[in-house]
């Protein structure tokens, strides 16, 4: 399975984005300096996913629009462990308590915590997909997890997160088709508008162009319908009797249709006409 770079890169841009907010907030909760930093992004099947993770590990579990997929953050059961050593105040030593999972009041600590970094996941996604999730509680064993089908991709970002010299490894498991299906639908509707505007510029650009093309245009008083034998018989000197009212003016004719009226005249040397009125349904 393989990401478009196009869309890797959208995805990973986001990533390193939660990843800011992420460490800042463990900074702000625990007090002690947390960094998180984003290391990968990938696209695999959810078994695949689960292979990767440890026998027992803390699985965060949420849903997604609305219950219709799930989300994991995951974490390292000693790690969250830590987190709630800091969070009661603790001094954080590593390994004091042995792995297990979290009592009652510990899950309660640390389902505030992780609803809190998981809140960050809508703005940090927001130019990639909607991705509100709630918290619905907490798995250890990943191979009793099936949350999603086994075949069914997923998005999986891995995180390294780091207090004082200590260094964790975090994932973010998303399905794939509610991140690229939203990828998918905002590059269509990119192309729709990048259509619609070289459209829009061909369009203006012919306009443009248009007023360019050189047109003949003539001025001509009414025409007049004559025999044949008259025109044979036409002589120099004769006087035809044009069926134009003297005080009509003369028409403006652009492709045999009449553009505007005009009044004949003289501007110095050169006949000239001046327009009085335009025939509007052909302006």
């Amino acid at each position: 399975m393989t990401l478009a770079r196009e869309h890797s890169r959208a995805i990973e841009v986001a990533g390193e984005t939660f990843a800011r907010q992420w460490g800042t907030q463990l900074t702000s909760r625990l007090r002690v300096v947390c960094g998180v930093g984003l290391e990968s992004v990938q696209m695999i099947s959810y078994d695949e996913y689960i292979a990767t993770l440890a026998d027992q590990t803390l699985m965060a579990v949420g849903s997604v629009e609305n219950g219709r997929s799930t989300a994991v953050l995951q974490t390292p059961v000693e790690l969250a462990l830590l987190w709630v050593d800091y969070l009661l105040g603790g001094p954080g030593l590593r390994g004091v308590v042995p792995a297990r999972e979290l009592t009652e009041i510990e899950t309660a600590l640390l389902t505030d915590l992780v609803q809190s970094n998981l809140h960050d996941l809508r703005y940090a996604f927001a130019a990639v997909a909607p991705l509100d999730i709630k918290l619905g509680g907490f798995q250890y064993n990943p191979q009793f997890a099936q949350l999603v089908p086994a075949s069914e991709p997923v998005i999986v970002l891995t995180y390294t997160i780091a207090i004082g010299d200590d260094r964790d490894t975090a994932t973010l498991m998303v399905p794939a088709e509610h991140l690229l299906d939203a990828l998918r639908a905002g590059e269509a509707a990119s192309k729709s508008r990048a259509a619609d505007a070289e459209t829009e510029a061909a369009r203006a650009k012919m306009h443009a162009g248009m007023r360019e093309v050189p047109v003949d245009l003539t001025v001509q008083l009414r025409p007049l319908t004559v025999h044949p034998r008259e025109i044979l018989a036409m002589q120099v000197g004769d006087l035809i009797m044009l069926h134009h009212s003297a005080s009509r003016p003369l028409d403006v004719v652009v492709d045999d249709k009449v553009l505007a009226h005009a009044v004949a005249g003289a501007n110095g040397r050169q006949l000239a006409c001046q327009v009085v009125d335009f025939e509007e349904n052909e302006r």
